[in-house]
């Protein structure tokens, strides 16, 4: 009896389910206008818009949490890693260690929240003559109960530092892939944040960006069993898996312990692998804080009230780095880093 390659098809939302050792991925696609000397919209456009909690797609881009500057300001986190992946358009960063950054266009931020962090992240519309799109992945990777409380921690992962795989088929059509984590063939991605799931390769944890050319043919090598495999088809007209079709926009789980064959529809297609050994602990959410069990969410609530995780040196919630400024990295221990 042959064993089904692909399962669990549905379409996708704006926050995309996955697989222990992740948590979810959310998919940011907004075409800001040109900004004015905020770095936000002009405050005509903000009409009509439920300010501070704007999740809804008016005139093609959203404010989220943002007053002034789209994105999100202020905010805690404790428990997990976030892994930004910014494909177009810049992400300002500041947080509680007084640790900054401007990343974007390719670049990746990978951050460790461990024991409690509070960050912002905006997205300046830094041109003002001309829209500022921007597209990106936020995807939350979970931490085992060893690595739930250790020190915050961030790290650039620079758009020139990421590998790109690039494979031809028999018909000359490519694929390329963007190895943010794991490695195929002699392509390694840059080493995560020491404490990570992902720091152990044998937790076999995978981050690909795989862009398709029209018709192109390709086969995913296959992993051990146990692993979860997820594969977000995000951007296309259709895509096969293992003989199997699926529509734009959708996810689907595959089967470890076995290769795949994609092959992309009528135009190229755009897909998001995300691969690990599942942590298999218990996980308790509430929000921002992600824990194993319920007292450990009270506690996380009580220290934050009390601590404020180190509080915010900032003189607004909301921060940005100027107009003209390029992409950095300003770590907590004062080193500054530029790509």
């Amino acid at each position: 009896m042959q064993t089904k390659k692909v399962f669990n098809i549905e379409p996708l939302g704006f926050q995309w389910k996955a697989k222990d050792p992740f948590l979810f991925c959310v998919h940011h696609e907004d075409h800001f206008p040109a900004g004015n000397e905020q770095l936000g919209p002009d405050p005509q456009q903000l009409k009509g818009r439920n300010i501070g909690q704007d999740f809804t797609v008016k005139d093609g881009w959203r404010m989220y949490h943002g007053n002034q500057v789209p994105g999100f300001p202020s905010h805690p986190h404790r428990g997990f890693e976030t892994v930004t992946v910014v494909r177009e358009g810049l992400v300002d960063h500041s947080d509680s260690m007084k640790a900054a950054g401007r990343y974007g266009h390719g670049d990746v931020q990978w951050m460790t929240a461990g024991k409690g962090i509070q960050h912002a992240e905006m997205f300046p519309l830094v041109k003002q003559d001309e829209p500022n799109p921007l597209e990106l992945f936020q995807i939350w990777l979970n931490l085992p109960a060893k690595s739930k409380m250790v020190e915050p921690y961030f790290k650039m992962l620079w758009a020139d530092t990421i590998p790109q795989y690039t494979h031809l088929d028999q018909e000359g059509k490519s694929t390329m892939i963007e190895v943010i984590a794991g490695q195929i063939a002699n392509h390694k991605a840059p080493a995560p944040p020491p404490d990570s799931w992902a720091a152990d390769r044998e937790n076999d944890v995978a981050i690909w960006n795989i862009h398709l050319e029209a018709g192109a043919r390709f086969t995913l090598p296959e992993v051990e069993g146990g692993v979860n495999r997820v594969l977000y088809f995000y951007q296309g007209d259709e895509l096969t898996i293992s003989e199997t079709k699926i529509a734009a926009y959708h996810m689907a789980e595959l089967a470890a312990g076995t290769a795949h064959d994609l092959k992309a529809g009528s135009v190229q297609c755009r897909a998001l692998l995300l691969q690990g050994k599942p942590i298999g602990e218990p996980v308790y959410q509430y929000g921002p804080f992600v824990m194993n069990y319920r007292h450990e969410i009270e506690e996380t609530f009580d220290t934050f009230r009390k601590t404020a995780f180190g509080g915010w040196p900032w003189s607004t919630s909301e921060p940005t780095h100027g107009a003209d400024k390029g992409r950095f990295a300003l770590y907590a221990d004062g080193r500054l880093e530029n790509p």
